[in-house]
């Protein structure tokens, strides 16, 4: 008997419920193909809409719910009217804390196909992946703000950066570097953050003692991200916290073709929960219903949902599919200069395949 793979689906709001849809056909078309696969899905409502609704943004036994399931498929979250801090604490950071998904893996790479950003930079120069502490450091939501309202208002932000967190992060991209025999850069800001970064620093470079065989640099934060636009080729694999990972994966989504490739696993390696995996483009509330959206972002980061569950083949082969896609820009949707729907992305996918 196949064994059945859970899957949870938040759709969102705006473009995630779209972008989704056209994931989930690809994954019911390799279910077609495939006798040894055999997904379950089960949708959740939960998102900005909801909180509009309700005022909260899942229901209060969602982690519960969620907990039995193998993976996680979310869309995207945002809607004008909720605050953004509500969106992020009250969904996607409670799924990633509280399943302890500490590691975020985004991968760039310019796709054959893709329209260059940097003009100057061939296609082959932009292939690297970022690996993002994804649970602590900045975004731990510590701190305080005093004397509320008045002339001495202040306001503390306390980055949080522990020993099993920092090093477990440092030592999974080690780990991914060996295997695919890539150099690890490591990317902080020692010289000004003189508790967390040299901390960060002084981690790494204990690590790295017992991985002589990778070849590893260190750049600080404002370095990293000019020599990401003038030399991307220098970068293979990436580790970074939680804040600088943020930024980066974004800059490199704009080096690599752009928000509607950005795909994010949000990974517990242990797999007591599950993981969580999402475009990272957004609700593009603006756009949303016009049929525009480009839904290869949420393609991908299926790939990266089956490559963790055990199905690489056809991983890579969603990959495979994506890249061919790519390289006919008039069937695109308009954010790539073509003039395609989002429905007809999914099915040039599912002709590929």
């Amino acid at each position: 008997m196949r064994k059945v793979t859970k899957i949870a689906v938040i759709p969102g709001d705006g473009i995630g419920v779209e972008v989704i849809s056209e994931g989930v056909k690809v994954l019911n078309h390799i279910e077609k193909l495939d006798p040894d696969v055999n997904f379950h899905f089960e949708y959740f409502p939960w998102g900005c809409e909801f909180y509009n609704k309700t005022g909260k943004m899942m229901d209060e036994n969602a982690m519960d719910v969620l907990k039995s399931f193998d993976a996680i498929y979310l869309g995207a979250v945002g809607f004008p009217g909720v605050p953004d801090h509500i969106s992020l604490w009250d969904l996607l950071l409670r799924i990633r804390k509280g399943f302890n998904q500490y590691i975020n893996v985004r991968p760039i790479k310019l796709l054959e196909g893709v329209k260059e950003t940097l003009a100057y930079v061939p296609n082959d120069e932009i292939d690297m992946t970022v690996i993002r502490e994804n649970v602590e450091g900045e975004y731990f939501g510590a701190g305080e703000w005093l004397f509320k309202g008045t002339d001495k208002e202040t306001v503390l932000q306390t980055g949080v950066f522990t020993r099993e967190g920092t090093e477990r992060v440092i030592r999974y991209a080690f780990e991914l570097a060996k295997e695919q025999n890539k150099t690890l850069t490591s990317i902080s800001k020692g010289n000004a953050l003189n508790y967390s970064m040299v901390f960060w620093d002084s981690v790494f470079e204990e690590v790295s003692k017992e991985y002589p065989e990778v070849r590893t640099q260190s750049y600080l934060i404002d370095a990293a991200v000019m020599y990401f636009v003038t030399d991307p080729k220098r970068f293979e694999i990436v580790v970074t916290s939680n804040l600088f990972g943020d930024i980066v994966t974004d800059l490199g989504a704009g080096i690599a073709g752009g928000m509607g490739l950005a795909a994010g696993a949000n990974i517990n390696p242990e797999k007591e929960f599950p993981s969580m995996f999402e475009p990272i483009h957004g609700s593009a509330p603006d756009i949303a219903g016009q049929g525009t959206a480009n839904p290869l972002a949420a393609v991908w980061a299926a790939s990266q949902m089956l490559e963790h569950l055990g199905y690489e083949e056809w991983a890579l082969k969603i990959l495979s599919a994506v890249e061919s896609v790519v390289q006919k820009p008039e069937l695109l949707t308009p954010d790539m200069g073509g003039s395609g729907v989002t429905g007809d992305i999914g099915n040039l996918i599912i002709e590929y395949l």
